[in-house]
């Protein structure tokens, strides 16, 4: 665990940043002592760096939340995008600085080109990587059934879901298709579907391989339910869905 100060001189932002990101819910830290200070994990900081990276390409704080917690949300295929925009970017720079050492070169005669300054490519595909990653129904969905709650209100509902996955570690040695870990299971489908999105069967298959594909929301489950958990969730989902 990092304490608010570690994680500030590790990463360059702000204390009062990482205090403004919680207070938000775009970045919870992973747990508070007991005088209230914030302790952040590993799957704290792998959010942060999705956040950093997102604030490297412009995002609004508003539209990075959004997207990071969408149910829609796939980190390895945003990753890829990002690396795309990144270098999009970097070639963007690299013509500015080419075109300025030129005009310092010639002083500034008969060098009227101004394609350098063109970023439509770049923001064309910024707008379709952000489509992607919030277009579907059950983002929709979620944006309609979270509209007005509280930051203090979405934490309370992941704390709840979180229990869920307590409950499910404490069964995690029996077989994934027994009656209670199958009871767990629906409980669970029927928590999303209440509070977030309708969970059919293909969305909860789809969770259920989230869950078990290691990062950050593997460590979470297992951090709550112990290791093993998000796997024997998988494992649940695939037998509940049968």
């Amino acid at each position: 665990m990092m304490t608010v100060h570690e994680v500030s001189r590790l990463t360059g932002v702000s204390i009062r940043a990482l205090q403004y990101y919680d207070k938000i819910g775009l970045l919870h830290p992973a747990e508070y002592t007991e005088a209230g200070y914030r302790l952040y994990d590993d799957a704290a900081m792998e959010t942060l760096q999705q956040i950093l990276l997102f604030r490297e390409l412009e995002f609004p704080l508003k539209d990075i939340q959004q997207i990071i917690q969408s149910p829609s949300f796939d980190r390895k295929k945003a990753l890829e995008q990002q690396i795309e925009l990144l270098q999009m970017k970097k070639e963007h720079l690299e013509n500015l600085i080419k075109l300025a050492r030129e005009i310092q070169a010639t002083g500034g005669k008969k060098h009227m080109d101004f394609s350098a300054f063109d970023t439509k490519k770049m923001d064309e595909y910024a707008a379709q990587a952000k489509a992607s990653w919030g277009a579907t129904p059950a983002y929709h969905e979620y944006e309609q059934k979270s509209k007005g709650r509280t930051p203090a209100e979405n934490r309370e509902l992941g704390e709840r879901m979180m229990e869920i996955f307590a409950e499910i570690g404490a069964v995690k040695n029996e077989d994934p298709a027994s009656e209670q870990a199958q009871a767990l299971i629906r409980k669970l489908r029927d928590f999303i579907t209440e509070h977030y999105y309708t969970c059919s069967d293909q969305v909860l298959l789809g969770l259920g391989q989230m869950y078990a594909a290691g990062g950050e929301m593997t460590k979470n489950i297992d951090r709550y339910g112990g290791e093993g958990t998000a796997a024997f969730t998988n494992a649940a989902i695939q037998a509940f869905c049968r």
